[in-house]
């Protein structure tokens, strides 16, 4: 069963997401780039809470094993660690 994980990062701004995007070598606006292939979905929005990322995994380790990547890109851009990171059982799913 997929996974879903949210994360949250109030003091992250929009300068700072893209940049992490663009050293991990994933463009949002077209869609290409290097994309973990176990992801299986991935929204980034701004709102009152910050920056929230919610993401649909093929499992728990596979996103576990992309934070060998995200990780560093994220200091190296300066993003601090996620005030929240849940985990959430997929039940269903629906794309337009």
């Amino acid at each position: 069963m997929s996974k879903v994980i949210i994360l949250e990062f109030p003091t992250t701004t929009v300068d700072q997401y893209r940049a992490v995007n663009k050293v991990l070598g994933v463009n949002m606006e077209t869609g290409e780039g290097d994309w973990p292939k176990p992801l299986i979905s991935h929204l980034g929005a701004f709102g009152a809470s910050g920056l929230v990322v919610v993401e649909v995994w093929e499992s728990e380790e596979a996103q576990a094993e992309f934070m060998g990547r995200l990780g560093p890109a994220l200091g190296e851009v300066g993003v601090p660690e996620p005030t929240r990171m849940e985990w959430l059982s997929l039940e269903g799913r629906y794309n337009v």
